[in-house]
Formats: C-alpha cells, sequence, structure tokens
C-alpha cells in the first residue's frame, strides 16, 4: 500500500459510506462470456472480506456501476451490500439519487473507480481513489491510488486504509488473533 498523506488520512478519518465501481474495481475489468453466452466474472475473495471488515467497523459499503448483471446482485446479496444501483452510466446523478434515501454528506463518502465514468465521482465526494491500473486521467483526479489493480485487492487496500485512519485496523486484526 503506497501511504497515504496527511490530506488522505485527514479525509479516510471521515468516511462512512465507501462506493465501489464493479468492473475494473470488484473485477479485472475483463468480460467473460461461455459458450452458452452466460457471462461470468472473477472476485476477489480478499476485497470481499475487506468489504466485511468495514460493514463490521461501521462503514457502509455501496455499488454503482454502468452495467446490470445478476452476478453483481449475488455477490453483493453474499456480502451483506444493499446499496446497489445498476445499469448507470451517469453515476454522479447516481449518487445524487442515492442520497435522497441515504442521507449522507460527500465529505462522508469515498468512491473507488478506474475509468471516465467514474471520474465525476471521483471528483466530487469526499475521498476519490483511483485503483493501480486506472486510466491515467482518473489517477490524476483521485486523492489516493491503490498499488493493487482492480479485481487484484485494490478494495482490500482501501478498506485498510480507511480501518487505520479511523484507528480501527489493529483491533480487527486482534480479532483474528
Amino acid at each position: 500500500m503506497s501511504a497515504p498523506n496527511l490530506k488522505v488520512t485527514s479525509r479516510a478519518r471521515q468516511i462512512r459510506l465507501l462506493l465501489l465501481d464493479v468492473d475494473g474495481v470488484l473485477t479485472d475489468g475483463c468480460l467473460y462470456y461461455g459458450n452458452n453466452g452466460e457471462e461470468l466474472k472473477s472476485f476477489n475473495i480478499q476485497d470481499g472480506l475487506g468489504i466485511k471488515l468495514l460493514q463490521r467497523n461501521g462503514i457502509k459499503v455501496g455499488i454503482i456501476t454502468g452495467r446490470s448483471s445478476a452476478l453483481v446482485a449475488r455477490r453483493a446479496e453474499e456480502l451483506g451490500i444493499d446499496l446497489v444501483v445498476q445499469g448507470r452510466e451517469d453515476k454522479l446523478t447516481a449518487l445524487e439519487d442515492l442520497l435522497v434515501t441515504h442521507p449522507y454528506q460527500m465529505n462522508e463518502i469515498a468512491f473507488l473507480g478506474d475509468d471516465l465514468p467514474d471520474l465525476a465521482v471521483i471528483r466530487r465526494v469526499g475521498l476519490g481513489v483511483a485503483v493501480a491500473n486506472a486510466r491515467p486521467i482518473i489517477a490524476e483526479h483521485a486523492l489516493w491510488q491503490t498499488t493493487a489493480c482492480g479485481g487484484a485487492g485494490a478494495v482490500r487496500e482501501l478498506a485498510e486504509l480507511l480501518l487505520q485512519a479511523q484507528d480501527k485496523l489493529e483491533s480487527t486484526f486482534t480479532d483474528y488473533l
């Protein structure tokens, strides 16, 4: 994990909601299709545990994605994520719609993205983060960038940064000793 600067740490302390893109963040960004037309996605198990650790420590996790997929709904259900917005390329508008029923302040929200549809949200929330393999313009506008690529532990890396900034990481690790 690259060391966060004081601004990133300060913003991370305030986060109560982490929103995630899916393709390129929760997955490696590749689309896999089987011979019978079925869609396949690969999710990183360490990212899943990172999401669970956040939830156990009072940080809500949600998804805003441009594509719609039953696989995303299934993975979200497995992880206890009930804030799921699919099929919305206009992610900033989707976020604003979500805030009508889930009253968070922008400075309490982090977003992890990788490509152009994520840019407006990354620029607007309290802590905009890019995965290691994000497009250069996304990294340029993000406050922090993971060292892990999308689908390969980037979510876990951000989860640990948030927990560390909120002085909850040590006690979280202690739970497993």
